[in-house]
């Protein structure tokens, strides 16, 4: 498997990351460690998380998807070949998030507590926050860079303006830059990363792994109606998609799918990762066939008659 550097850091990750978000949500630790250990078989070396997930899920409180991370590596004794990715500055519920510095400076100690490691090899600032000084936040992560608590740092849901404050703010205080980007990305949602963001990341040399790859699980082809929604406990987060647009990008999925012999999903992903400036998509997985399937579209070459082809369906 051909991994690929991440931006300016020192860090080389699989061209798929795992997501663990369904980790303590729709997979529950026994299935996440199969999940976990196929992913590691594999060779895929990635996998991103945030301190708020699964705090939606009644009865949780935030932080699952990282112990049950932690509790893996400690198990497995593999620490030092995965890439570990979290984020912080999401709701838990304590009224005092954000990225202010000292919520980052307490937030971290409980990430690490919970992944059981002495260091975050990729940290990122999961929403923006308008109330913190980037410049306060931007120091937050370089005196955590110091201390050894994290070896990078990122930033997930920012916008062409808000990233190159970020960088302009990095260079005036001469310490820790947005290193990788975390955008929402696919062929359903396009329009947020080309206008700008793009360009600006390849520019600057920044890394880019996407978010919601599968476009919720839209571009699985398992939706195709509105009574397929409740297929999945994130079925509702589908229903926008389910448009005349949507339908075309799914026959184009299906065309290109069946002359490969793969699955509509491994389609979709091997066209974010064949995407210009894009190091990896994220996807998650809740079973060890889906696993295999992410692996399956590392190895999917599509080729420009595909690519176009995706693209023409996916134009606004």
């Amino acid at each position: 498997m051909q991994f690929r550097r991440l931006g300016h850091t020192d860090l080389s990750i699989a061209p798929m990351v795992l997501g663990g978000n369904v980790f303590g949500w729709t997979a529950d630790k026994k299935a996440s460690f199969a999940v976990l250990d196929r992913f590691a078989e594999a060779g895929l070396n990635a996998v991103d998380t945030a301190d708020a997930y699964s705090s939606w899920v009644p009865g949780n409180k935030g932080g699952e998807s990282e112990t049950i991370i932690g509790e893996w590596m400690k198990a497995r004794g593999n620490r030092s070949r995965i890439v570990v990715i979290t984020k912080v500055g999401s709701p838990m519920g304590h009224g005092k998030e954000g990225l202010k510095a000292r919520y980052i400076e307490e937030a971290v100690e409980a990430s690490l507590k919970r992944l059981q490691t002495d260091a975050i090899d990729l940290y990122l600032a999961h929403w923006p926050d308008m109330a913190t000084p980037i410049d306060e936040t931007l120091g937050a992560f370089q005196r955590l860079i110091e201390k050894g608590k994290i070896r990078w740092c990122g930033a997930s849901n920012l916008n062409v303006e808000l990233l190159e404050a970020a960088i302009s703010a990095a260079k005036a205080l001469g310490g820790a830059r947005y290193e990788v980007l975390q955008p929402e990305y696919n062929l359903a949602d396009r329009k947020g990363f080309e206008s700008g963001l793009a360009d600006l990341c390849a520019r600057e040399e920044i890394g880019v792994i996407t978010y919601f790859s599968l476009a919720k699980g839209f571009l699985s082809g398992k939706y195709r109606s509105e009574a397929d929604l409740a297929k999945s406990p994130r079925g509702g987060g589908v229903k926008d998609y389910l448009n005349p647009r949507g339908f075309r990008i799914l026959d184009a999925l299906d065309k290109v799918a069946a002359e490969h012999k793969a699955k509509p999903a491994e389609v979709a992903l091997a066209w974010v990762s064949a995407r210009p400036g894009v190091t990896a998509p994220i996807a998650s997985a809740t079973s060890v066939e889906q696993v295999d399937s992410l692996v399956r579209a590392t190895e999917l070459k599509l080729t420009q008659a595909d690519m176009g082809a995706l693209d023409k369906a996916s134009a606004p």
